[in-house]
């Protein structure tokens, strides 16, 4: 079995943004040249999430306002994690959103449904953060 690792850095210009990373991750593959195995994709920060959806904007705005409503930014001093940092509710919506996707890899492509998408959800931008692109198989 071979193995293959590469990083992504993401920097978004905004505090909360989403980046489709499909084409980086199938990239990697190709670099791999590994043809039928899994690859693990993971937010390597604790306020951004890798995840699987459709890629459409009414739905970015859907999940904009769905985290809002569960945890908003403001007021920052309704968080007892504020203090020297006003991000506690980027670590409230990565984990509602998840840490990492598992795909398969079969014929040396993402092996997956028909609106099948692998997204980098950022929740306290405006900073380099960092993507794991983990590949194993033959």
């Amino acid at each position: 079995m071979k193995s293959y690792r590469k990083e992504l850095t993401i920097n978004t210009p905004t505090r909360r943004a989403y980046v489709n990373i499909t084409a980086e991750v199938q990239k990697a593959i190709d670099e791999s040249k590994i043809s039928d195995g899994m690859v693990l994709v993971n937010s390597m920060s604790i306020t951004s999430s890798v995840f699987i959806n459709d890629h459409e904007p009414g739905l970015w705005q859907d999940f904009e306002d769905w985290l809002e409503e569960l945890a908003p930014e403001k007021p920052h001093s309704r968080y007892r994690h504020n203090g020297a940092e006003d991000n506690a509710d980027a670590h409230l919506k990565r984990q509602i959103m998840g840490r990492e996707v598992v795909c398969a890899i079969t014929g040396g492509r993402l092996d997956f449904g028909t609106w099948e998408q692998i997204f980098y959800g950022e929740y306290d931008g405006r900073r380099n953060k960092k993507v794991l692109v983990k590949i194993i198989g033959e």
